[in-house]
């Protein structure tokens, strides 16, 4: 178990949601102008004066648009015995190991086992604000939370 959390170092953000969700929208969308539309003789004409198809071809292109920035983005979570690096494109930041006060995981209710509610946070020495960390944002989300577990264990076995 240790062998592959070691081997899993860099975590990806999880880009499944913006794909699912543009391509939900281009379908309804597309489905709307087909139910919209008028077929006639053999032809299609679309109905271009109707405010509901402004309003869904909008929301597509949002859609695109965040799903692209994203992908531009391109961020990850890198962790290693050090500390803890959140990097993306532009630049990365460092978060050692000596500077983490503390580090709380919710738990897991039996009633809801919803992993997408699991937040991580993370108490830092010098920063007066929580930074909060949602394992289900990135792949292998499980390895992240065990990887914070570690961590977490080591801070305590370090303050006692």
């Amino acid at each position: 178990m240790n062998d592959t959390i070691e081997s899993k170092k860099k975590f990806k953000f999880n880009m499944s949601f913006y794909y699912q969700s543009t391509i939900a929208y281009f379908v309804f969308f597309i489905l709307y102008v087909i139910i919209r539309g008028e077929f006639v003789e053999d032809s299609f004409t679309l109905i271009t004066k109707d405010p509901i198809i402004y309003f869904f071809g909008l929301i597509v292109i949002i859609s695109v648009i965040s799903l692209f920035y994203n992908l531009y983005k391109s961020r990850y979570l890198y962790i290693d015995e050090t500390g803890i690096e959140f990097a993306n494109r532009n630049g990365s930041k460092k978060i050692n190991i000596a500077d983490i006060e503390s580090i709380k995981l919710t738990r897991e209710r039996k009633r809801l086992p919803n992993k997408a509610f699991r937040i991580i946070r993370i108490k830092l020495k010098n920063r007066r604000r929580v930074l909060l960390i949602r394992p289900y944002d990135y792949e292998n989300d499980e390895l992240l939370a065990n990887r914070f577990i570690e961590i977490k264990e080591k801070l305590e076995k370090k303050n006692v």
